[in-house]
């Protein structure tokens, strides 16, 4: 309960119910899940929309998310870039960040 009462967390929803799910944490996007029979309809871009908006309305000048390898191209896509990379385990996340104007 403690994420959710700091975190700022957006859902897409269709007829199907929730169907994407984003989130921003201070200066991090968190939590960007689309359903994948609902993906590539353009969910992910309009959740990020939201949320960098938000990002913007509260004085962030950049922005990261840590990705996942498989949603690396996705990010880039929308204009963010690889910086680093995390591991826990064997869990590899890709620091990727981009800055709102």
């Amino acid at each position: 309960m403690d994420l959710i009462s700091r975190r700022k967390v957006y859902v897409a929803v269709t007829s199907d119910g929730i169907v994407g799910t984003a989130s921003l944490d201070g200066r991090v996007v968190r939590t960007v899940f689309v359903s994948p029979s609902n993906q590539r309809q353009g969910i992910g871009r309009k959740l990020m929309e939201a949320v960098e908006r938000v990002a913007r309305d509260e004085g962030v000048n950049v922005l990261s998310v840590p990705s996942s390898v498989t949603a690396e191209a996705f990010y880039t896509g929308l204009g963010y870039i690889a910086k680093s990379d995390s591991y826990h385990g064997d869990e590899r996340s890709i620091i990727m960040a981009r800055e709102l104007v």
